[in-house]
């Protein structure tokens, strides 16, 4: 049985239907890919997985639970924990203050100093400034942090939405080392990104959306040789 199933999802904003009939699956240990273009769907997807939006038909599991009506803050607590697109970081707090934040629900709050210290060995750059605002880094140091908040909460899947979104390209090379550690560590990650070359290379399996449908699906290096793929995402 896979740790996350989605099963039959529809759903969306009010009377606007973006997902129609979504199936995925996450199996332990694994690494997902879903990519797609900007507007498919991948991050109301992200939403209803989360807790965030509710879909209007189809169900959710989590580890044999179902999760598609309830809330955010359960969802989080059974170990469903995302890096949401844009960092959304409060940018007043240290960067301390903001991992902290991140450790609150009580599976991890009991471990967070040691999650703290995890997680300023895999991010050294932040680690030197733990005691400065957050607002006050760059950009990719703001990413490295939000990474690092979702992982003091100790989750069984780390749900990463558009990770590299404008950040220079040796700074996206720098995160995905640091997702390839967190791979190794043992964690399992459904990674959602635009970046559909280095995502699929990384990826056990992978599953392209478009228009709110999952079109392909496969393994990372089958779907890069998919002439689909190629010519639609890759310019091939």
């Amino acid at each position: 049985m896979a740790t996350l199933e989605v099963r039959g999802v529809r759903g969306g904003y009010g009377d606007v239907t973006v997902l129609k009939d979504v199936n995925l699956d996450v199996r332990d240990r694994e690494v997902v890919a879903l990519v797609g273009a900007n507007g498919a769907g991948k991050s109301t997807l992200l939403r209803t997985m989360s807790g965030l939006l509710r879909p209007t038909a189809g169900e959710i599991y989590f580890n044999g639970e179902r999760i598609d009506h309830a809330p955010p803050h359960h969802v989080v607590d059974l170990g469903f924990v995302q890096v949401p697109e844009g960092k959304q970081l409060f940018s007043q707090m240290t960067v301390e203050e903001n991992l902290l934040v991140g450790a609150m629900c009580p599976r991890a709050r009991g471990e967070r100093q040691k999650t703290l210290e995890e997680v300023y060995d895999l991010f050294a750059e932040i680690a030197d400034k733990r005691t400065r605002q957050a607002g006050s880094l760059s950009g990719g140091e703001q990413q490295m942090v939000a990474v690092g908040r979702a992982l003091m909460a100790r989750p069984k899947i780390l749900a990463m939405d558009e990770p590299s979104l404008g950040l220079a390209p040796v700074v996206v090379d720098r995160l995905f080392g640091v997702l390839q550690k967190i791979r190794e560590s043992g964690m399992t990650i459904l990674l959602i990104e635009q970046n559909v070359q280095q995502t699929l290379e990384m990826a056990d399996r992978g599953y392209v959306m478009e228009n709110g449908q999952i079109v392909l699906t496969g393994a990372g290096p089958e779907l890069l040789g998919n002439e689909h793929l190629q010519t639609h995402y890759l310019g091939v």
